[in-house]
């Protein structure tokens, strides 16, 4: 069993209108000895945008911006710009975020050749609500589970409330020239396929891929700690060995949930094809500043760095503040290898 090092609190909330309440859930980019964090901040009113912070190294704090990076600007997102991943493919970023309006949580993103200058690109996650959706599920074999969450959010938000997206994380390169997304229709975690961005703005391209969505399934749950619910957190990294998937993954209890970090790996050719994975949490809640929280209990990691041989994970810590923990790369691929599929 591979033992994480907790790295501790790197970043916390200050008394900033924007993120005096929370700031955690950071989206990462390594650029040489930099990293650039791109974090969600919580403020008293319940209104969440992306604050920005740069790290020399893998965690000394450099720069802090004391205004949002990205804020709530459209309706859809009128409540909250949250949990973002980024990626570069290519000449551009691509920071996949998850966008509330009070009601429907759905994926959009911004983009652009300079992180600090993105352009909005709108909604790219299904459109359709889960009274829709629930049809196309019957038709593509899927576990009642399915069912049972939309049941479950029609509950919680109404009969028209949407597809609950989350946990959009594209890849860093194409893959047969085409984009791939790891996203999240609840329970599992799914892989999305287009040329375009614009493909994932059609009725038509999510109707037929809810028809099939079965096919699209890359990971379900399989241990005790996945019982609920799994999705993707922080973007794949390369490795001669496949894919590294960093996810997080939930467990329910009555007296609460925990959220876990779990650890797989996918074919580099075929990522729809899972070629291992920890049974056991690669991270779980532990430390004070992860059980007790704005959430409790959640380890929730978004984003990676690494130094020398050793990998960074970037984590919200209980909703509250952002963590990092760290193992040598090649010891937790060693790991993996004991669990091949």
């Amino acid at each position: 069993m591979i033992k994480m090092k907790r790295e501790g609190v790197i970043l916390r909330p200050t008394n900033l209108d924007f993120e005096n309440l929370s700031v955690f859930n950071p989206g990462i980019y390594q650029e040489g000895g930099k990293v650039h964090v791109l974090y969600r901040a919580l403020n008293d009113k319940f209104i969440s945008c992306l604050g920005y912070a740069r790290l020399d190294g893998p965690l000394k704090v450099a720069e802090r911006w004391d205004k949002p990076l990205l804020a709530p600007r459209y309706p859809y997102e009128k409540k909250g710009v949250e949990d973002p991943r980024i990626s570069k493919v290519g000449k551009n970023f691509y920071v996949v975020y998850v966008a509330h309006d009070g009601l429907n949580a759905v994926l959009a993103y911004a983009f652009g050749p300079d992180l600090f200058r993105l352009k909005r690109g709108g909604i790219i996650s299904p459109r359709l609500s889960y009274k829709s959706a629930s049809r196309l599920f019957l038709s593509s074999h899927l576990k009642d589970s399915y069912l049972s969450f939309a049941s479950f959010y029609e509950k919680y938000a109404g009969e028209k409330v949407l597809v609950w997206e989350k946990d959009g994380v594209l890849f860093p390169s194409k893959i047969k020239r085409k984009f791939a997304l790891l996203h999240r229709i609840l329970p599992d975690i799914q892989i999305a396929s287009f040329s375009r961005f614009s493909e994932l703005q059609s009725g038509k391209y999510w109707r037929e891929y809810i028809k099939n969505l079965s096919r699209h399934v890359v990971m379900e749950g399989e241990h005790g700690f996945e019982n609920r619910h799994i999705g993707a957190g922080a973007p794949p990294i390369k490795t001669r060995k496949g894919w590294l998937i960093i996810y997080h993954a939930v467990q329910p209890y009555n007296r609460g949930r925990i959220y876990t970090a779990g650890a797989a790996l996918l074919d580099l050719k075929n990522p729809e094809r899972l070629l291992a994975r920890l049974p056991y949490p690669l991270l779980e809640p532990e430390m004070q500043s992860e059980r007790a929280g704005h959430v409790h209990n959640v380890v929730f990691p978004t984003g990676t760095s690494i130094f020398k041989g050793r990998l960074y994970i970037y984590y919200g810590m209980a909703d509250h503040f952002i963590g990092a923990a760290s193992c040598p790369l090649a010891s937790l691929l060693k790991e993996l290898d004991k669990y091949r599929k």
